[in-house]
Formats: structure tokens, C-alpha cells, sequence
């Protein structure tokens, strides 16, 4: 593949940081979005949560979409939008990094969610996904 745009995969990475006393309450909360989006959407290629060796408090989801419409799922997958309440009470931080291209229509979804957004758009490269 040469040309990335609306219809190919690319990486999502949420980094997030948790209230002190709060890590418990946020790995179950955690626990369910990821069993959600395991049975509910299969464009999530790949989705994970690690926690930082260097934070006990910080955490990222790494999640692979095989394209902008398996984005637009997610953000509209109600176990999500519950997800996102529990981070207002348990979080105290969210950042996304997108690496890949997405299509108009999608940036400008992800912008519009009140998260910081950075984009990596590709120069280069090919994926086999």
C-alpha cells in the first residue's frame, strides 16, 4: 500500500493519568469499555491498556482501527461514551496521538471531542494490515 487516506488503517494513542486512589475504580471502568469494544467493533483491530513503568498513576490505550469508519464506531459505541464519564470522575488527564492519515470528515470528529488531538500524518510507508 502508498497512498493512506480515509479507508486505511492507522494507530490511536490515548495516554491518560489517574487521580491517586482512584487506579482500582479506573482499571475496572477500563476493563469494561475493552470487553465492550472486544464483542462490539470489529474495525478495533488491535486495542490494549499498559501502564507506564516509570507512573504507576499513567496508562495508555493502544488501539489500531482499520480505518476512519471503525473510528466513528467506537466514538459511538455507548460503552464508550460511559468510559469517557468514568475518566471525568477517576482521571485526571487525557491526551490523544493519531499516527496515520485520516479523511476530513474524521479529523474533524476528533477534534471535536474536547480531547488535545496531535496528528502524525504518514509521509511514507505500507502496512499489511
Amino acid at each position: 500500500m502508498t497512498s493512506f487516506d480515509h479507508s486505511t488503517p492507522f494507530i490511536l494513542l490515548a495516554r491518560v493519568h489517574v487521580k491517586p486512589d482512584c487506579v482500582n475504580a479506573y482499571l475496572e471502568a477500563a476493563r469494561q469499555v475493552d470487553r465492550a469494544v472486544m464483542t462490539s467493533e470489529p474495525g478495533m483491530i488491535h486495542h490494549t491498556f499498559d501502564q507506564d513503568p516509570d507512573d504507576s498513576l499513567a496508562f495508555v490505550w493502544s488501539e489500531l482501527y482499520a480505518n476512519d469508519q471503525a473510528f466513528v464506531a467506537h466514538v459511538s459505541n455507548p460503552p464508550v461514551q460511559d468510559y469517557l464519564q468514568k475518566h471525568a470522575e477517576f482521571g485526571d488527564n487525557f491526551q490523544v496521538e493519531v499516527y496515520g492519515t485520516v479523511g476530513p470528515e474524521c479529523y474533524a470528529l476528533m477534534n471535536s471531542l474536547g480531547l488535545p488531538v496531535k496528528f502524525f500524518k504518514t509521509q511514507l510507508g505500507y502496512s499489511r494490515v
